[in-house]
């Protein structure tokens, strides 16, 4: 019985160990003052809108203050399509996003808005 009890803690440690090898991966935090409806990557400057990523949300959609996991893209530089539920759109350029690392988009870094 302790054999198979020091067994399970050994397998449930190395366990946790691939989970912080893992790390957290890219997360986006919503500090607009808004629920955003829809946010699409691009690298910076190409125009190569990837996937409406509040799709990976339970709700499909990020609240202000909510943080939400980001898939498909490596690190680098990005601009980002920021949509909201009155169907206004905003940019956001340039952004540099880290591998397992949390970037947010503010009010203050919006640009051409518009419904």
């Amino acid at each position: 019985m302790i054999r198979w009890m020091l067994a399970a803690a050994a397998l449930s440690l190395a366990s946790a160990g691939q989970l912080a090898a893992q790390g957290k991966g890219i997360r986006f935090w919503n500090l607009t003052t808004a629920t955003v409806s829809s946010l699409q990557l691009s690298p910076a400057g190409k125009d190569s809108w990837g996937p409406n990523q509040t799709l990976n949300d339970k709700d499909g959609e990020v609240d202000h203050d909510e943080r939400l996991r980001i898939t498909g893209v490596e690190p680098g530089h990005y601009d980002a399509r920021v949509s909201y539920r009155d169907k206004r759109q905003c940019m956001a350029r340039n952004i540099e996003i880290k591998a397992d690392s949390v970037f947010s988009i503010a009010d203050k870094d919006l640009t051409d808005c518009r419904k």
